[in-house]
């Protein structure tokens, strides 16, 4: 499950950076998961390597603690590419705001 929604999470990022990436620096987002989802590519073959068979029959609480770590994995990329984003202030928008108060 954290191979799949860090796939998911990595080609999403790649489009919308492939469409539009002027100004909102997607780049950094697409790097962060496409690098988990190849940590959790050489992890599922190790895994398989180690189960063979079973590996493709997963319990179910082992399921959810999968989706829930990459669910996490994507959460913390989205926060780490909005603090960057944040500082970097492309647009200038923070900028603009802060000075007028």
């Amino acid at each position: 499950m954290t191979l799949l929604i860090t796939i998911f999470a990595a080609v999403i990022a790649t489009f919308n950076w492939y469409m539009k990436d002027e100004q909102m620096k997607l780049g950094i987002l697409v790097f962060m998961y496409w690098g988990a989802s190849l940590m959790w590519l050489v992890d599922a073959i190790f895994e398989f390597v180690e189960l063979k068979s079973k590996y493709f029959t997963p319990a179910a609480e082992d399921m959810l603690n999968d989706a829930f770590l990459g669910l996490a994995v994507v959460a913390l990329g989205l926060v780490i590419w909005i603090v960057r984003l944040m500082i970097t202030d492309p647009k200038g928008t923070l900028k603009k705001r802060l000075i007028k108060k």
